[in-house]
Formats: structure tokens, sequence, C-alpha cells
């Protein structure tokens, strides 16, 4: 296809795959598309190990790196005491979540450990904790570097030009595009609040517009858009408002490389448009995720308004992730409590397939929607 993103890239379809699940990194790469790794939440030896496998399965083609390195949060440049930060969470949150587990049949507490692991992991969110990941990363063929919730980091743009490397961000709204571009990124992911995960409150079908008109006389950066993609004609709509490509991560939940718990993964196949939330009850941040017991409990009134981020991460995760193994293990409440980020396409995701199947359907989706629109024309 003739897009700014495919040569930009060296792939063959200008549709990108945000993915926590190396399997489908590689395979998304391997059908001509570009997988991109969700990193993140890894300390730097895990991501060291997944991105040697993704090299070896790859065949050589393509991949991304995405990490979340938030512009605004609470703490950001203080050091870091796991145990000082865990002992000051609020009873009232800490409570609450405990006392959404007991109703469910699960015992609560215990969590304190799992708290500290994560504070240690959130170092990753703090500038010294994502040089060390930007380091990994740059050791590897990478061919896209990309970064969530903020301008990215002036590190990862300068690593991105030494190397040769295009830098992506995602945006929100028209002002933050027009910041990533004047910042100098090199593709701008612009995310609708149809999407999963954390995202604004601006449809897709007005965002994309709204940012190609805001940019348009800054500087040529190629859009990729996001935020309830998950089939071909939708690619096509956006590409025909002005973006180059799609960037999208729902839609791979549930096929059959990914590693989505399988209780979620049935809630996915079965869910509508309407059951999904946008919520701070699980970062910190707006994102939207699976509509569950969990989910409107934090909704409900009298519940604690939700800590800044990453403070209501340590609320939330590790709760969520005893729900997750209880829940595969058969546990009735654990199952009503099952949650994960999930955007509004999630409707239209009624049957688990492969991602090759996934990537073909996409291309012949986008193709036919481009002959009914010629058809319109005499």
């Amino acid at each position: 296809m003739k897009s700014p993103i495919c040569a930009l890239l060296g792939i063959e379809f200008p549709l990108l795959a945000f993915s926590h699940c190396r399997d489908v990194v590689a395979a998304v790469s391997r059908a001509g598309g570009m997988g991109v790794f969700g990193a993140g939440a890894l300390p730097p030896e895990r991501l060291e190990e997944e991105l040697a496998w993704i090299d070896a399965h790859v065949d050589g083609q393509p991949y991304g790196v995405d990490l979340l390195i938030p512009e605004k949060m609470a703490g950001k440049h203080e050091e870091v005491n796991a145990r000082q930060m865990v002992a000051g969470l609020p009873d009232s949150h800490t409570g609450f979540a405990d006392a959404v587990l007991a109703k469910h049949g699960i015992e609560a507490g215990a969590f304190d450990e799992a708290r500290d692991r994560m504070v240690q992991i959130g170092r990753n969110l703090r500038p010294a904790g994502a040089a060390d990941l930007l380091d990994v990363a740059f050791k590897h063929p990478i061919k896209l570097i990309a970064n969530a919730l903020g301008v990215p980091p002036p590190l990862m743009l300068e690593l991105g030009k030494r190397h040769g490397v295009p830098v992506a961000a995602l945006v929100g709204a028209r002002e933050h595009a027009v910041k990533q571009v004047e910042a100098g990124v090199d593709i701008l992911v612009v995310a609708g609040g149809e999407a999963g995960g954390h995202c604004g409150d601006v449809s897709t079908l007005v965002l994309v517009p709204e940012v190609v008109a805001a940019i348009a006389g800054l500087r040529a950066v190629p859009i990729l858009a996001a935020g309830g993609i998950v089939t071909g004609r939708q690619m096509a709509a956006c590409m025909a408002m002005g973006a180059a490509g799609a960037w999208t991560a729902s839609v791979w939940l549930t096929t059959h490389e990914a590693e989505t718990n399988p209780v979620v993964k049935d809630k996915m196949l079965k869910a509508t448009s309407r059951d999904t939330v946008r919520s701070r009850s699980r970062t910190g941040k707006p994102s939207r995720q699976l509509r569950s017991s969990w989910t409107q409990a934090w909704e409900a009134p009298g519940a604690p308004s939700p800590l800044p981020m990453p403070l209501q991460s340590l609320i939330s995760e590790p709760p969520l992730a005893r729900v997750d193994k209880l829940a595969q293990s058969g546990h009735a409440g654990a199952q009503e409590l099952a949650t994960y980020w999930v955007g509004q396409g999630v409707g239209l995701m009624n049957e688990a397939k492969s991602v090759r199947a996934v990537m073909q359907e996409f291309q012949e989706d986008f193709l036919a929607a481009y002959e009914r629109l010629g058809g319109f024309l005499e």
C-alpha cells in the first residue's frame, strides 16, 4: 500500500497491533503488519528475554516496543521507597478493595508484598526506570518506539534519532497532538474515547479529522487512528478522514495466540459495545475496561475516589491478580469480578480466531470498503 506508514516502517499493510503478548506481536509482523510489544510493566531483564524471543520468531520482519512513561504522575521525580509508599496507602481504599473481594467469597488482605513488588515495577514510569528499559529496547532491531500518556521523554526522542527509529506518541486531544508534533515525534497515534486502556473522551470519528486539521500547518507527521477499530472498514473510514493507517489493541485479545485469561476472553466474545466502562478506578487515570462486578463496585455511590497514578494501581492490581487466578480455577465470585482493558469495539469481536485470520479479514474488509466508496462515484 502507498501509505507513509508503510514506507516509514517497512511494512506491507499499515495496521499496527499493540499487545503484551509476544506471540501476537510476532504473528502480526509475520503477516505483513507491525506488532508492537507493550513493555511498560516489565523489569529490564524480563524485557530482554521477551525481545530476544521476538527476534527469534519474527522472521526478520519489523516490530516495535511501547513504553508507558506518563508526563504527569504523583512523585514522578522522587526516590521510590516501596515500604513507605505501600504503608502510606489510605485504609479507606485498601479496605474497600478487601470488602469487594470478601463480598464475592475471596479472602482479602496480605497484599503488601505484592504491592512492594509493584512499586519496584512502577519505577519504569519514572525517568531512571524508563532509561533502563530504553537501553534494553535499543539493543534489539526495533523499528518503532512508542510512548503513552504524554510527550516522550527527551532521551527517547534522542535515542530514536540516533538509531534511526521512528518515535510514536499516543494522544487523545487536539492540543496534545500539537504539543507532540512540536516536541518532534515522528508518528501520532490518535486514540478516541472508544479505545481500551487509557483514553480521552472524544470519539475517534471526531478526533482524527480534528488532529489532521490541527497539525496541517506544523509538520508532515503521519497519523495512526486508534479507538474501537476492529475491522478493515473502520480502518478505511479513518484513512478516508486523513489517517495513514490504524493502531489496534483490543481485537487481538480474543485471538488464539493471546494470553488473555480464558474467562475474560469468553466475556469479551459475549460482550456488546456497551459492556465497557471508562474509569479512573484501576490506574488513577481514565481507562476503558470490561464492565464487571469489580468496576461496578468502584463506580457505586460511597466508593472512595480513585488515587492519582501510580497509587491507584497499587490498590487495584494485586487484588485483581488474585481474581484472575481464582477465576481460571473456576471460582464463581472471581469470575464475576474478572475484568481487563478493552475498547468498545468488543461488541464486534464475537469469534476467537488466529492472528493471521484477523489480519486477512482486515485486508479483505478494507478492500471491500474501498471498492464500496468507489462505487458512489460516477
